[in-house]
């Protein structure tokens, strides 16, 4: 059963991610940032990516990949529980130094450098997600965030046929 979000469910923080099946036993690896580099993290560093809703972490992944490609792949939505709240560090979209980087576009060095430090310096980060700028993702690596999320659940993931691309 997917957990009420505060105040109506147990209060805890949840971080979703949407994953294809053949890599949702990984999902918390920081594999593919690792070797391709992403938004917020330089090729070389762990990270794993989450939104802290499930529509954000969908949004995230169809922005990249497409609606259609969610519909024929095979994909697993995960969430897990954030067991201490106070080893989340927010960044608001005015701590970050260009704004241009909380839009979409091409992606720079300063920027995963900026993310690169995040990730080093805390658990967990949030910081406006790019395709939905009134929603949250997370971010963390890996090995700086082992044992402080539990309770992972995933669930195979089936999209609305009204997001289907038109043939």
């Amino acid at each position: 059963m997917m957990p009420l979000p505060p105040p109506l469910g147990s209060g805890g923080l949840v971080l979703w991610r949407l994953d294809q099946v053949r890599f949702s036993a990984a999902w918390d690896s920081g594999e593919g940032s690792y070797l391709a580099g992403g938004r917020w993290n330089s090729r070389g560093v762990r990270a794993v990516y989450a939104a802290l809703d499930p529509a954000t972490a969908i949004l995230e992944v169809a922005v990249h990949k497409t609606f259609e490609a969610l519909d024929r792949v095979p994909h697993v939505l995960t969430w897990a529980t954030i067991a201490d709240a106070g080893k989340v560090h927010v960044v608001n979209g005015s701590d970050v130094p260009n704004p241009d980087w909380l839009r979409p576009g091409a992606i720079g060095a300063g920027q995963q450098a900026f993310g690169d430090t995040l990730l080093q310096a805390h658990a967990f980060t949030l910081i406006p997600s790019v395709v939905s700028s009134h929603s949250w993702n997370v971010m963390f690596d890996p090995v700086v965030a082992k044992g402080l999320y539990a309770a992972v659940e995933q669930e195979a993931f089936v999209l609305d046929p009204r997001l289907r691309a038109a043939n």
